[in-house]
């Protein structure tokens, strides 16, 4: 994949991020951040996200750098993720769809089926499936021990989701991240709805939108999406540049729910931000050591079957 062919899926991608018409300044806040955390090196993601809000180029002109099938497919799953990310998409979003792929010459099953997909993770329930010795959500007696594991477990599964070049595995590590929030809440007797769990990760500062784009930029930066353009699937990206990410990210976000819930929602925002910006530095040293489990259970993860896999967590 070259540089100006990673562009133009970055370009399309944030052209999504913007497609409902009406993203609170929050969400452009979250996305600005994101542009200027991948704004340096090569690709100039900050100049890409002024390319787009000023309207200096458009979609087709980006589809028409994407030379082969299965960049463009790519190109149009990974902005039904974004769309997706926040939750299901409006009449907005689907009517940029349906023009993205117009400009893609994609047919309509080569659309159907991404979109299919990202709604079916978008409204999975976030009450999970028993599992045998999982932490029982509805029971506030489970023990921080109990509640460690499964933050970490989460953690490590999404932190395999990174290391998956499928457009499919990225979708998956958002659901994930609420489904793990809701059973943390509810360990503590608390009710949480999809919208009380969103509210949570945007104030602790991980943006639905802006997350998902990161992913993104990420994987394309560390050419893990070139993998998935060639359908090259074989082997992990070891050293993936999203690894630490994804990892960390779920990790500190799950404990800082845990004592933000443990402690009765005392935590204003700015605490909540500050606890989840201590604890992520934690996390990230912890990436090294849980390596090995990450790498096994990337070699275990049945993609085709990830919306089933997210539904049972």
């Amino acid at each position: 994949m070259t540089a100006d062919e990673q562009k133009s899926l970055l370009t399309i991608a944030l052209f999504a991020a913007f497609a409902d018409g009406s993203k609170a300044e929050r969400e452009r806040e979250e996305i600005r951040r994101v542009a200027d955390a991948l704004g340096g090196g090569e690709i100039n993601f900050a100049a890409l996200y002024q390319d787009v809000l000023l309207k200096r180029t458009t979609l087709a002109a980006e589809g028409a750098k994407l030379a082969s099938p299965e960049l463009r497919q790519l190109a149009f799953e990974l902005a039904v993720g974004v769309c997706d990310a926040d939750g299901l998409r409006n009449d907005a979003e689907t009517r940029f769809l349906a023009e993205l792929g117009q400009a893609l010459g994609l047919s309509q099953p080569a659309m159907a089926e991404p979109a299919a997909t990202a709604d079916a993770l978008a409204t999975v329930p976030l009450e999970p499936a028993a599992q045998p010795g999982a932490v029982v959500a509805s029971a506030p007696s489970v023990s921080d021990a109990e509640l460690d594991r499964t933050i970490l477990n989460y953690a490590i599964l999404n932190g395999a989701l990174e290391l998956l070049p499928q457009s499919m595995a990225s979708m998956a590590i958002i659901p994930l991240q609420m489904k793990m929030v809701y059973r943390i809440g509810k360990a503590h007797g608390y009710e949480l709805d999809r919208g009380h769990v969103k509210d949570f990760l945007a104030t602790v500062g991980v943006g639905l939108t802006g997350q998902y784009l990161e992913e993104i930029g990420r994987k394309l930066i560390g050419g893990l999406f070139g993998k998935a353009a060639g359908r090259m699937v074989g082997g992990l990206a070891r050293g993936a540049t999203g690894i630490a990410f994804s990892f960390a990210t779920t990790y500190a976000l799950g404990h800082v729910a845990k004592g933000y819930y443990a402690g009765g929602r005392t935590m204003n925002a700015q605490m909540l931000k500050d606890a989840f910006a201590a604890m992520l530095g934690q996390a990230k040293s912890l990436q090294q050591q849980y390596e090995p489990q990450i790498e096994q259970q990337a070699r275990t993860v049945d993609v085709a079957r990830i919306v089933q896999m997210v539904r049972s967590q």
